[in-house]
This record gives C-alpha cells, structure tokens and sequence, in this order.
C-alpha cells in the first residue's frame, strides 16, 4: 500500500521503519521541513514530505501527533488520500504530561472520538498503546507462542480488517476492541494499556476496563 504517516516521533518514526521493512510505500511527516527526516528516509526509504502533502493519493493514513497539537491541523489534511482510505490514530491524552487539559476528554468523550470530530473524517485506533521499543523490535510470526496482540477500535468494519491485516504483517495480532465509543477501553490508565498481552489476555483486559479515568490521567485542579 502506499501510506501516509503524519509525525515522525517515536510510533511515527517506528511505523516508518517497520511498514517500509514489509515492503509499504511510506510518505512521512513531521511539523517542520522535510529535511529534518532525511536521516529517517535514508535508512527506511520512505519520502519525506510537508505534512500537507503526506497524505496525498495515500491508501491509508496514520496520524500519529500530540493529542494537544490536533486541532492545529489543517482543515484538509486528509482530503487527498485515496476515496475511503483509512485514517489510523495513535494518539493519547497525556493532561500533566504534556496536553493540559481537553474538557471534552476529561467529562467523558473517548480520545479517538475527539480526534475524530476535529479532524472531520472517522479513525481506526491502533498502536496507542505499545511501548515504542517493543512495536520495533517485538513483531514476530503468526502462530507464535505468545505474540502481542493489539487492540483496535473503529466503526467501519472494512477498515478494521485493512488494519488488521497491516498489524499481523508487522508481526503482532490484531484483536477488534469494538467501535470508537468503545476505544476509552485502550486509552492510558486502562489494564490493557502498556502491556504486552497474548489474544486471550488483551481480550480480557479490555473487557475489565473502567471508563472512570484515574487521577493520574486526568488534569489537575
């Protein structure tokens, strides 16, 4: 396929290197001139590009930014990809981190479903919550004892699959973890987030998830 990945930092930089290894065509972003990713484009032979330009003719798009940073894309970001072709979001809501606070986020509206609205097109969530080192390095064949799934959540069940098949290509196993409404169940804090969990594991690890965020993952007074 050939895929459209805006930012470049640990997932996007990651998701560069790991779908250019399978044999994707990668057109890679970040927020500044292509030239700051020519190392990047050396090593994988993916295109560095203007962020307005990476999703261009694109089969698929990854967006992969600062949750804070989302309403400050342009409003036609995604137009030029390919008619139907999937928007994947890695992002999370990191409010004493590093995003402040998003009130719709904090009074209950799942992170994906915000991304969404802003960006005005639906997403696919997938990759937000794997530690960066192990979606390089982790990846193995499928069948194998203990491979990592990954959950992902969205509302067309046609994207789903194209997600799923790009997830197990890059070596893990995609588990379908509902719809958008749904995808607070991934979302940090939750007992799937961060986890390297088998099939199994992250099947039950989602359905014990609760939609009260913790403190630790909420804005402070």
């Amino acid at each position: 396929m050939k895929i459209g990945i805006i930012g470049a930092g640990f997932i996007g930089g990651t998701l560069t290197r790991r779908l250019t290894a399978v044999g994707h065509e990668v057109a890679v972003a970040n927020s500044r001139d292509p030239e700051t990713l020519a190392d990047l484009a050396a090593e994988t032979g993916a295109t560095a590009v203007w962020a307005k330009d990476a999703a261009a003719d694109a089969d698929l798009v990854i967006l992969s930014i600062p949750q804070k940073n989302v309403p400050d894309l342009a409003d036609d970001l995604f137009a030029a990809r390919k008619p139907g072709a999937p928007i994947i979001e890695t992002n999370n809501y990191y409010p004493q981190q590093r995003d402040g606070l998003i009130a719709a986020i904090e009074d209950g509206q799942p992170e994906s479903a915000w991304v969404s609205e802003h960006i005005g097109a639906p997403v696919i969530k997938v990759f937000n919550g794997i530690y960066w080192k192990h979606l390089l390095e982790k990846g193995v064949d499928a069948g194998t004892d203990g491979r990592i799934a990954l959950p992902i959540a969205g509302d067309d069940v046609d994207h789903k699959k194209i997600v799923s098949d790009l997830v197990d290509q890059i070596g893990f196993d995609p588990v379908d973890a509902g719809s958008i409404t749904d995808s607070w169940r991934q979302q940090p804090g939750t007992p799937v987030y961060g986890k390297d969990y088998d099939v199994e594991k992250t099947r039950a690890a989602l359905a014990e998830a609760s939609n009260e965020r913790t403190d630790e993952w909420r804005a402070k007074a």
